[in-house]
């Protein structure tokens, strides 16, 4: 199933992607709401036969699937040519940090370009939708946590990320990381999400391309390995890092401007597209 929220008529709504259009369900809430209630996938295909209304996913506007994520968890340097482009070594452990929630954005919105900075950089990245949580997973276990998947583009103020050593303010730009439009449930995917091309397009070029099965760190290793500190719970978002060709990492820098189009296409999972604006003074 492909999974997404919605503002329909002015209203949020949930649904599921069909032949025939979007199935939408009864309520307002978002398909992150109905994780943390514990809905599983036999119940979303539950929701959308009961569906009695059925629209074009071109006469709505996408939100992201979860409003607010209980953690949104990203894994950085996961992709060892990336790590060769940045001033880092490559770790051992994952490098593990964290967003926020007003930090995020939807598929198809404008991601602001401060008046702070013009280092807006652009990572493509798959992102891993937990179903249910646990603390001290065992690796062979994970995987049954992953209720689905996601495309997302982590995006980066890169002169705030390297003001400190803690990366937190240059990741937590209000409305920077982008991701959607849908969840694909893990039963449509590769186990762990392997095996997809991934890629980054700037203005229609090409700028990161490269596939899932080059993770350093891959996704049930992740899981266990964050949940030996932290409890995790169903609706977790694990942006899972991304590939070279980061802006960061060129000769002379790519930054996005005001007026860019980016996209991150993941196969089999979609194809996420924001524009860049300007912050308004």
């Amino acid at each position: 199933m492909k999974l997404g929220t919605f503002l329909i008529a002015g209203v949020r709504r949930a649904g599921a992607l069909t032949n025939q259009g979007i199935a939408v369900f009864e309520g307002d809430d978002d398909i992150g709401t109905l994780l943390r209630r514990g809905t599983d996938l036999s119940g979303f295909k539950a929701l959308a036969a009961a569906s009695k209304e059925t629209v074009d996913p071109a006469d709505v506007t996408f939100l992201p699937p979860s409003i607010e994520p209980p953690k949104i968890i990203c894994i950085g340097l996961n992709y060892a040519d990336h790590t060769a482009e940045s001033p880092y070594e490559q770790p051992s452990y994952p490098t593990v940090f964290l967003r926020v929630s007003t930090a995020i954005n939807a598929h198809g919105a404008a991601i602001p370009l401060s008046r702070l900075s013009e280092q807006l950089d652009y990572e493509a990245e798959m992102i891993a939708v937990l179903g249910k949580g646990g603390k001290r997973i065992p690796k062979e276990q994970a995987l049954d946590c992953v209720f689905g998947y996601s495309v997302g583009n982590e995006v980066s103020m890169r002169d705030y990320q390297f003001k400190s050593p803690q990366w937190t303010i240059g990741k937590n730009f209000d409305g920077t990381g982008a991701w959607g439009p849908y969840i694909v449930t893990a039963d449509e995917l590769p186990s762990g999400g392997r095996g997809l091309k991934i890629e980054a397009r700037l203005n229609g070029k090409t700028v990161q391309s490269s596939n899932t099965d080059h993770m350093i760190f891959d996704v049930a290793t992740i899981i266990s390995t964050i949940s030996e500190a932290m409890t995790l719970q169903a609706g977790d978002i694990i942006f899972t890092g991304t590939p070279a060709g980061v802006g960061l990492g060129r000769k002379p820098p790519l930054w996005m401007k005001d007026g860019d189009t980016v996209e991150v296409e993941i196969e089999r999972i979609g194809l996420l597209r924001n524009s860049i604006a300007a912050e308004e003074e």
